[in-house]
């Protein structure tokens, strides 16, 4: 059997056979920038931090991500891991400049994996703007062992002050004004230039659904229906959410025909054709075993349906989320629980600290009924 990489993934659910798992190594809280103030509650312990995280809040997410690299070893899967820089390093570009970077922890925020292809995503935040930098070492040698990979690259945007809003940045909006401004598409990106996180984006086969949000504008969404001109682009967006950021804690394919939907967040009416028209049966997800985040957690309690399938009968699942355990479960999944919870605050969930390299199963049409 050869040991070399191959890369191929068209949906979330086929089975996993090689995949990428974050690293907690030297992150950072990045200084304010427009983006990411928008991004963090005003109540958040977030607010006014910046540097590295301590060290033994490192040390124990490291602990937890090397195992669950273990647990997916065990189970036939290859695991990669990329190579963090040094993220205390501060970014400077001709339109802006930051102290200081962000980490590593999170692949499926920057690598988007559609067929043979993986594409770095333009990102939205200054902090992240070397982050691609962590897994050129894997881009290297899968483009080396794999002749039908295509490695890309999305065209890096400026993020000058005219990327976002800037009446985004005060601290007393409030959740009430959030709340209208996400039902009326008005988020802190603007349309000046491409802008798309590959967590905004779900793969299912023919068709990707992606979010339009506070890390994903109508141009880049655009860009990418450009890019992959063989595939359907759906654009959607979730008028509950105060904070949308990235698709996965909101609406999550299981297997075909099912999709786990956060209730405070459920995909609009206007927005569900697509999905009534080819039977898929859209369920909200369980309710979180936990009040609140945890400290200095970018991310909000429905990580708890952050989950990775490994194939279509089996979830991985945080270990402490013992509701979204028991959903899952009812729905006929083998439910292998996963103990991440101190690694969210690093850039989140199982799905995100994980980006598909390699899932069996090949291009198939899942939405015949356009």
């Amino acid at each position: 059997m050869s040991n070399k990489t191959t890369v191929e993934s068209w949906t979330e659910w086929d089975p996993l056979r090689h995949v990428i798992v974050g690293r907690a190594t030297d992150c950072h809280i990045p200084p304010n920038e427009p983006a990411l103030e928008a991004k963090v509650p005003e109540d958040s312990d977030m607010r006014g931090q910046h540097g590295r995280r301590p060290q033994e809040t490192i040390d124990r997410a490291n602990e937890l991500l090397d195992t669950f690299a273990a647990q997916l070893e065990a189970r036939g899967i290859t695991v990669d891991r990329p190579t963090p820089i040094d993220f205390s390093q501060p970014v400077t570009t001709p339109d802006f400049h930051t102290d200081s970077q962000f980490g590593c922890m999170p692949p499926r925020d920057v690598l988007l994996t559609v067929g043979h292809e993986i594409l770095e995503a333009t990102m939205s935040y200054r902090c992240r703007w070397f982050e691609y930098l962590c897994y050129r070492p894997l881009m290297q040698r899968y483009f080396d062992e794999d002749p039908n990979f295509r490695h890309e690259a999305a065209p890096k945007p400026r993020l000058t002050d005219a990327d976002y809003h800037d009446n985004y940045l005060s601290d007393s909006i409030g959740v009430e004004q959030r709340l209208k401004w996400a039902a009326e598409r008005h988020f802190v990106t603007t349309e000046e230039e491409p802008l798309f996180d590959a967590a905004d984006v779900l793969r299912f086969g023919r068709d990707l659904v992606v979010q339009h949000g506070f890390t994903t504008n109508l141009k880049g969404i655009e860009w990418l229906r450009r890019h992959f001109p063989e595939h359907r682009v759906h654009t959607v967006n979730f008028p509950g959410d105060p904070y949308p950021i990235h698709i996965d804690a909101t609406f999550t394919p299981l297997r075909p025909g099912l999709i786990l939907n956060n209730p405070q967040r459920r995909l609009p009416d206007d927005q569900r054709g697509l999905f009534e028209r080819n039977g898929w049966q859209i369920v909200d997800a369980a309710q979180p075993a936990h009040n609140t985040p945890p400290p200095l957690c970018y991310s909000s309690v429905w990580l708890s349906m952050n989950v990775l399938a490994l194939d279509e009968k089996t979830v991985c699942v945080e270990a402490s989320e013992v509701y979204q355990q028991d959903q899952l479960d009812k729905l006929g999944f083998e439910v292998v629980p996963v103990e991440l919870r101190d690694a969210y605050a690093f850039g989140g969930g199982l799905h995100c600290c994980t980006a598909d390299v390699r899932r069996e199963g090949g291009l198939q049409d899942y939405f015949p009924d356009q």
